[in-house]
Parts: structure tokens; sequence; C-alpha cells
């Protein structure tokens, strides 16, 4: 089978990223309504459930390396697939909260191993100039299965297990993909991985993806409220519908699709004013949503503002992480992206509790606040290592 190209990596890579980060991780809060009431799960437990995903993630991804590099890149990707299927397949037939549970642990499991094994296929079959566009278009794969979310509510309605049926039929087709074109590694698995520290990486590659990492924490924290809480917040604090928080999901979706360009962004504005405009994006859909819960053309550019600011600030942390570690790409998105799941899982039991004790308004803004001053730390930061940077020799 001939190699794939880089436009056919960037799609089949965004294909499997949004099976199993759009579906199996992040449409979770769309349906969060619904399940509360069918299975009773109260706003702190709601909270609990909700960091489970990013908790299994934050194993799954520090593995995925050992994992990619021992299975290869495309028994690695079906596998990713496979568990997101078999994640959303669990959702949909769980009698309780406590199994519920389970499969949306098991869907944080599938999400941590997808992008490693990405980033690794990427810096198999795409040329060097055009990885950091082909790894931001990957990413912003989420998008797209959080759009398909949308019609899926529009369809089904309150009928929750029903769409996580055919998401997981979504996922099944997504491993089949993997398997026929993830590029196969014919190279004899090897019985263990190097360690962290025997990476051929240098202290000042190590410090620079610690000070990433640290703000790919903040932001996650930060976007854990809004994942888990937006649609609750529409329906119990604005009265909306659960039709409108589906089409507040497809503007996600499609504000998000913005994230596809966080590498160009990266290179034609720099790493500071990038940043900055993700996290003040980000925000600024947490203080709509908070301050006009009710108003649907609103609640539709809050979801938007959010969905752009989120990817952008993801494909960031991963194009610059690839960056970073480009001697071990695998490794690359690695930090990053577990310490955005370390933030997420403080953020979704914070804002459960926040919810219940001070309500949705005052949490968003409590959120939206913390946001703005990450923002400001990732200026100082970024600004640091430019100006380092511009002081090394050569």
């Amino acid at each position: 089978m001939r190699p794939l190209s880089a436009l056919g990596m960037a799609a089949l890579g965004s294909g499997v990223i949004a099976i199993t980060y759009g579906l199996a991780r992040f449409v979770f809060g769309l349906f969060l309504p619904a399940m509360r009431d069918e299975l009773s799960i109260s706003s702190s437990m709601a909270g609990v459930i909700g960091a489970l995903p990013f908790l299994s993630f934050v194993f799954a991804i520090l593995a995925a390396p050992w994992v990619t590099q021992h299975l290869g890149v495309r028994r690695a990707g079906i596998a990713a697939a496979a568990l997101a299927g078999i994640g959303l397949i669990m959702i949909a037939l769980a009698p309780s909260a406590l199994l519920l549970a389970v499969g949306v642990l098991i869907c944080g499991i599938s999400t941590g191993l997808s992008s490693p094994a990405m980033a690794e296929a990427v810096s198999r079959v795409v040329p060097s100039r055009l990885r950091g566009r082909v790894n931001a278009t990957i990413n912003a794969g989420t998008s797209v299965g959080i759009a398909l979310a949308m019609p899926a509510v529009l369809i089904w309605a309150e009928a929750w297990r029903s769409a996580y049926v055919g998401f997981a039929v979504l996922a099944a087709l997504g491993a089949l993909a993997a398997f026929l074109f993830l590029p196969r590694d014919d190279r004899p698995a090897q019985s263990s991985l190097p360690s962290l520290a025997s990476l051929p990486v240098s202290r000042e590659q190590w410090h620079a993806i610690t000070r990433l990492s640290g703000l790919a924490a903040g932001m996650g924290c930060v976007s854990a409220a809004y994942w888990v809480f937006a649609p609750d917040a529409a329906i119990a604090a604005g009265g909306l519908g659960s039709s409108q928080t589906a089409w507040m999901w497809l503007a996600v979706g499609l504000g998000g699709l913005t994230g596809g360009s966080a590498g160009d962004l990266i290179t034609r504005f720099g790493s500071v004013f990038s940043h900055a405009a993700g996290l003040v994006a980000l925000s600024a859909g947490l203080v709509l949503l908070a301050l006009a819960p009710g108003h649907f053309p609103l609640a539709l550019a809050s979801a938007a503002l959010f969905g752009a600011g989120y990817m952008t600030l993801t494909g960031f942390y991963l194009v610059r992480g690839i960056e970073i570690m480009e001697e071990a790409p695998a490794f690359g998105p690695v930090l990053p992206l577990l310490a955005t799941s370390v933030g997420q899982v403080a953020g979704s039991p914070l804002a459960g509790w926040l919810v219940g004790a001070e309500g949705h308004g005052t949490t968003f803004l409590l959120f939206a606040a913390l946001g703005l001053a990450v923002a400001g730390l990732g200026s100082w930061l970024l600004k640091e290592r430019v100006a380092a940077d511009s002081r090394a020799p050569g």
C-alpha cells in the first residue's frame, strides 16, 4: 500500500482524534443533563465523573510512548480507537453511575494513547517543513468530533444511550481505518523504552517543556468548568433546551477548527501573542455564558469563543512540545497534554463543588479570572524564553 501523503495523514489523524478526543472525551458534558436525570447524579458526583477521563488520560499518555514503540504506530492507533469504542458502548449500556464512570474512564485511556501515536506517525510520513501544520490540523480533529455530537442530540434528544451506540460504531470504523492506512512498523519491538533521563534532550529543552507544561496545566483547569458544566448551565441556569445546547456544541466544534492554524499562528505572531490570545478567547467564552446563560445568540458566541481558544491552545502546546522535543517526537506532546489533563482533573471536581455552592455564574466568572491570570503568567514566561533565545550564541 502506498505511504500516506501529508494530506492523507492529516485526514486520518484528524479522524482518530475526532473519535478519541471529541466523542470519547469531550462530548460527555453535552449529554450530562440527561444522564443526571436518568441516573440521579448530583453536581458533585458529576464533577468527579467528569474528571475521570482526564485522570485516566494522565496514566495513559505516560505509557503511550512505550506502547507506541512496543506495538508500533499502526497497532497503537488501532488500540486507541478500539478502547474508545469499548468505553463508548459501556456508557451507552450503563445501568448505574458506577458503570457510567468505568466507561468514561476507559474513554480517557483511548485519548491518552492517540496523540503520541499520531505524532509518531506524522514524524514517519510527513516532511519536516509540514509537520507543525499537520500536527495542528490533526489536533483540531477534536472539533470535528464535538461538532458530530450536534446532529446526534437533535436526532436522539434525550436518548443519550442511542447517541453513544452511534459513537461506538464510529470508533469501530476508526479502528478499521487505522488498521488499513497507518504506517506499518516493520522494526522488531524493543523490550523497553529509554527512560526520560536518557533521551537525547538538553537541560534547556527540559526547562522549556516544563514551562510549557505548567501553562498547559493552568489552561486545563480553566477549561474543565466549561467542558463539564456549560450545557448544564445553559439548561439549569439559563432555561435553554437540550436541542439548543446541541447548537452550542456545534459552535464549539466550528470555533475550534481555528485551532488547525496554531502552527501558522506561532510562526506568524510568535508564542507570546498566540498563547495570550487563546486564553483571552477561552476566558471570554466563560464570561459570556456566566452573564447570559439564557440568551441563545450569546451562548453560541460563548461556545465559539471557547472552542477557538481551547483548540488553539492545545494545538499550541502540541506543536511547541514536538518542536522542543524534536529528537523524540512521540514524547513531544506527552508532558504538555499530560499537564493539561492534570489541570482538568483538578478543575472538574472544583467546578462541581462551586456550582453546587455558588451557582454556575459565579463558578464561570472565577474560572475566567484564573484564565486571564494564566495568560499573564504565560506572557511573562514565554517572553523570558524569547529573550533567552535572543541571547544564545549563534
